[in-house]
């Protein structure tokens, strides 16, 4: 199977995926039993988990709001996951009728899906892609149909780059990245971290899935937006970000930073 001229691996449903973990604790149905399992089993051994995907997901929708309402209309989201309502160019388009969406992810049941977003408009598109080879990622055509990257773009990196290990160079890939963006573009970025609560069973559970959990500082993480500047608050956990209503006392045990930056030149 080919998609773009790409060939398409095959879904693997023995082992548990990330996305389709984070899809069961959303309360999404795009998951398989071996998926649920882990889910339960996360939840089991770190309850924070099923309230910190959620706390993410709303940093997400908070941070497309505020990128949108600053002028931006073209957004690149990598890691996107599988569907959830408000997606991502719902949120967007909310705000303006002329934003345009790339979504890319590289586990094939998130293509499965990519119909019924290219139909809703020509200006959404869906990319089977590899964020460990981030200029092919930025060469796909799914990408180049939606973003010119002559003008600003939103860089969505939402609970993704936990998922690299340090051997696969995830502050290089930022980089990459990074570079094929103009002045005026924004970076959302969250990040799986263990400043707050002991993360061993998490990591334990998803040693078993198809992508390990890494674990990183805040100052790790600070890494990652060299080249650009922090919005305000900075780099906060995500229920802190912005919110829409007083965090609640769970907050203060969700470990998952997020933040907003824009790249100045």
């Amino acid at each position: 199977m080919a998609q773009h001229g790409l060939r398409v691996p095959e879904i693997d449903t023995g082992r548990p995926h990330s996305a389709r973990i984070y899809d069961y604790l959303l309360g999404g149905k795009d998951n398989y039993p071996v998926d649920q399992e882990a889910g339960d089993e996360l939840v089991a051994v770190a309850p924070q988990e099923r309230v910190g995907a959620r706390a993410n997901r709303a940093f997400l929708e908070r941070a497309v709001r505020h990128v949108v309402g600053g002028g931006l209309r073209q957004i690149l989201d990598i890691g996107a996951g599988l569907p959830h309502s408000p997606n991502v160019h719902e949120v967007a388009l909310e705000m303006a009728a002329d934003v345009r969406v790339a979504y890319v992810d590289n586990d094939p049941i998130v293509t499965a899906h990519a119909d019924a977003l290219l139909r809703s408009s020509d200006a959404i598109s869906v990319a089977l892609a590899d964020l460990r080879d981030p200029q092919a990622l930025l060469d796909h055509p799914g990408v180049r149909d939606v973003i010119d990257f002559a003008e600003p773009v939103a860089l969505l990196l939402v609970s993704v780059l936990h998922f690299l290990t340090d051997a696969q160079h995830p502050e290089r890939v930022v980089a990459t990245l990074r570079d094929a963006l103009p002045a005026g573009s924004y970076l959302v970025l969250s990040h799986a971290t263990g400043d707050f609560a002991d993360c061993s069973g998490a990591r334990a559970v998803y040693s078993r899935a198809t992508d390990p959990l890494n674990l990183r500082s805040r100052a790790e993480i600070e890494r990652y937006f060299d080249g650009f500047e922090l919005d305000e608050p900075g780099l906060v956990q995500v229920p802190l970000w912005r919110p829409e209503m007083p965090p609640t006392a769970t907050a203060a045990g969700i470990g998952i930073y997020g933040a907003v930056a824009r790249k100045t030149a």
